[in-house]
């Protein structure tokens, strides 16, 4: 929740300035739904494709304030679902994001679905239990959608794993410690909808990435990428993790 309509289109507009989107890869700006439409003029024809922060499950109704899949569409190519902070400020249950999932899919749009363990859960060794569960309900009834693939080989969705406990304190999961938990998402993806669909869904790893960081993470196996948080609201250093995270497609 940054950034007014004015300032995003500006920050859309310095990024497309500053930034060479890699044959092969997807850089993609999520900005809050009032800018979604500004932001996605700013950046028509760049390359730099444009997505929501949330949505709601259903497609329309009397839910004063929500967002559907269906508005979306024709604004933007993405949606995040279940992120960390829409599960544990907004109580947003596994069941309610796979619901969004399965509207974002029914609508032509790619669901980024977050998951990831809090501090308790790693300190006692659930780490990978915690993400799987998210991970096998947050997909849940979605395999048939899920080994169709998209354009570029890449899968209909994208996993973004986000310890909850490297958000926003500058303390970032270690590259190594990202990839144990990614290769076991990416075992559990192959075990949802077969190893080759599996292969081409790409992970993300998002946790406080900065510039000096992200290279570290990006030469890891099972890491694909990254969901930036407070470093995109600069367009100088989200450049250069975008440019650097690149060099892997």
């Amino acid at each position: 929740m940054n950034t007014t309509v004015s300032e995003a289109t500006a920050l859309a507009s310095a990024i497309r300035a500053c930034l060479r989107v890699t044959d092969g890869a997807l850089a993609l700006v999520c900005p809050p739904f009032p800018s979604l439409a500004a932001v996605a003029g700013a950046l028509e024809g760049s390359g730099i494709g444009v997505g929501a922060q949330n949505v709601h499950s259903d497609s329309s109704g009397a839910f004063t304030g929500e967002v559907s899949a269906q508005m979306l569409s024709g604004i933007c190519t993405h949606v995040i679902v279940g992120h960390s902070e829409r599960r544990s400020l907004f109580g947003e249950s596994d069941e309610f994001i796979n619901q969004k999932a399965r509207a974002v899919l029914d609508a032509g749009l790619t669901p980024i679905l977050c998951v990831g363990e809090r501090l308790e859960d790693r300190d006692a060794g659930r780490a990978e239990q915690v993400v799987e569960s998210q991970l096998k309900k947050g997909l849940a009834g979605l395999e048939s959608a899920l080994r169709s693939p998209l354009g570029n080989n890449m899968g209909s969705a994208i996993v973004a794993y986000e310890p909850v406990w490297a958000i926003g304190t500058g303390r970032a999961a270690t590259p190594e410690t990202a990839q144990e938990v990614m290769a076991h998402i990416r075992g559990v993806l192959a075990d949802i909808i077969g190893a080759r669909a599996g292969s081409k869904v790409p992970l993300l790893y998002g946790g406080s990435v900065t510039p000096s960081n992200i290279e570290g993470f990006i030469a890891q196996q099972d890491i694909n990428g990254a969901l930036v948080g407070g470093a995109s609201l600069d367009a100088e250093p989200f450049c250069q993790i975008v440019e650097l995270a690149s060099r892997r497609a």
